[in-house]
Formats: structure tokens, C-alpha cells, sequence
């Protein structure tokens, strides 16, 4: 397979100095979803946990219900790239060629190829209550993915989706390119192994617009925390969608945006007086 990082010669210029050597620099490759022998789309992406990333992928964009869909997966490499053909029940199948869309994604894209604005901003799926978790656990959760981000720590250029549980600590970690595809990888992984999501966090190392609520959410996870801030709409998403949205969270502290009662802070609330520019 492909190999996720490379290293390519390169010329440091440092302080009047020019140094030659080498960078280790993450892999970017066309992904080819495939579906019963039709294309459904071709995404950018880093060539690592491809299965995971087929069946996530697969689930966040409705071709599949659950994994068990999926009856059938296998990776192929070719010169130009990778397909991931994955053969799917009648039912499923007949469902798919009937809303089925070519696209050719640039790196992450979430929404190339939507033919309406009505599905580009279609609400996400309603989560259930879940359970509370502490401000300590939150940044518990954020302080062991740091670390567990290895393809990042070799070429600080690509993106994190995790998955955190109070007892067991980071469940899974998975990285790309693409923010919205290290998600959908993270996504497959969970439904692949049968994790229930309701239980724990999922992390993000970007910032947080409207598909990564959608594909949390289709994940069944009920707290969302990032490192980054989200977008108006992923908060208004968020917000119906019944999930907790966290994010810039840092060493410091955190923000809360949708849904505190999760949260247990430990901590009087501070009424400020909004800042009118």
C-alpha cells in the first residue's frame, strides 16, 4: 500500500543560511469510493485505515445505514491511486444508484458534487442524552491526543478525529489530510468495532463547520470537542441536533457553545456584559 509519509529532499533558509536534508511530509492520493462496481466519489486523502475510512464515509453520507451493510470491502491500489470497492445488499445498492453522485473532491471537501442547498445545510441526526462529563476529563481527553498524534508529530501537516472515555482513555485516533476524512475514518472505526459512542468524547485537532457536526452526530456521540473555533452554523447544528459542542480547547480552559448541562464545571457562572463592536 501506498505508503502515508514520505521524505523529500528539501533547502532550509534560516537566518541568511541555506541548509540542504530532508522533510518527512504526509501523503495526498486520489480515494476512489466505490459501491457495487459505481463510483461514488473520489476524495484526497491520506492512504491509512482506507477500510475505516470507507465504511465512515459511506455511513455520514447515507449510501449505508450501518456497517453491516457493507457486505463486502476491499483496498486496491492502482498507478494514479486507491480504490475502496465495497459491495452492498440489493436493497441498499438499489438505494444508492438512485441518489448516487459523482465527485472528484479536492482535500476534505465535504460538499462538493451537492446539487441543492437544502442538502448542503440538511439538519443533523438528533442524539440521544448520553451522560455528563467534567471540565478535568475534558482536558484530560485533549492532553492525551497531543502525543497519540503520530503522522502529525513526523510532518505537522495533518488533522486528528479521536475518540475518549473516561476509564479507558483515547479509544482510537485517526489522521489525514482532510479534516472531514481523519472524522469519517474515525466514524468507520467506531461502527466497525461496535463502539457505542454515547459513552465518550470525540476529538478534533480543526476547526468545527457544519459536516463535522453532521458526522458526529451520525456517529451517535453526544460531546464534540475541538481545538479550533466552530462556524455560526455548526453551532446553530449543534445546537438542534441535541450535541454538546466544546471547542477552542486548550491548556487553559475551554469554550461551551451548545448544550452545558453535560458539562460539570465545577464553577460559578460570570454574567458579562456582551462587548457591542
Amino acid at each position: 500500500m501506498i505508503p502515508p509519509v514520505r521524505r523529500v529532499s528539501r533547502l532550509a533558509c534560516t537566518d541568511g543560511l541555506v541548509q540542504a536534508g530532508e522533510r518527512a511530509i504526509p501523503e495526498e492520493t486520489p480515494v476512489a469510493l466505490v459501491h457495487n462496481g459505481s463510483t461514488y466519489a473520489v476524495m484526497m486523502a491520506t492512504p491509512a485505515d482506507l477500510e475505516d475510512f470507507g465504511v465512515g464515509f459511506s455511513l455520514t453520507e447515507g449510501v449505508i445505514g450501518k456497517p453491516e451493510d457493507v457486505l463486502s470491502l476491499e483496498t486496491l491500489e492502482f498507478d494514479d491511486g486507491v480504490e475502496i470497492r465495497m459491495w452492498l445488499d440489493e436493497e441498499r445498492a438499489g438505494q444508492m444508484v438512485a441518489r448516487r453522485r459523482q465527485i472528484a473532491g479536492p482535500t476534505g471537501c465535504g460538499l462538493c458534487g451537492v446539487e441543492s442547498l437544502e442538502l448542503a445545510v440538511k439538519p443533523a441526526r438528533q442524539v440521544g442524552e448520553g451522560r455528563s462529563f467534567t471540565s478535568t476529563e475534558i482536558s484530560r481527553a485533549i492532553a492525551a491526543l497531543r502525543p497519540a498524534q503520530v503522522l502529525n508529530h513526523e510532518t505537522r501537516a495533518v488533522h486528528a478525529a479521536a475518540f475518549w472515555e473516561p476509564q479507558a482513555g483515547l479509544i482510537a485516533v485517526r489522521e489525514d489530510v482532510g479534516r472531514h476524512n481523519a472524522l469519517d475514518k474515525l466514524v468507520g472505526h467506531l461502527a466497525r468495532t461496535g463502539r457505542d459512542a454515547t459513552g465518550g468524547i470525540v476529538l478534533l485537532t480543526s476547526r468545527v463547520s457544519i459536516e463535522m457536526v453532521q458526522k458526529t452526530a451520525i456517529a451517535g456521540a453526544t460531546v464534540l470537542v475541538a481545538v479550533s473555533a466552530p462556524t455560526a452554523l455548526a453551532v446553530r447544528t449543534a445546537e438542534a441536533a441535541g450535541v454538546t459542542l466544546v471547542a477552542v480547547a486548550r491548556d487553559d480552559g475551554f469554550e461551551i457553545f451548545t448544550h452545558p448541562h453535560r458539562i460539570a464545571t465545577g464553577a460559578a457562572l460570570q454574567e458579562t456584559v456582551p462587548h457591542v463592536a
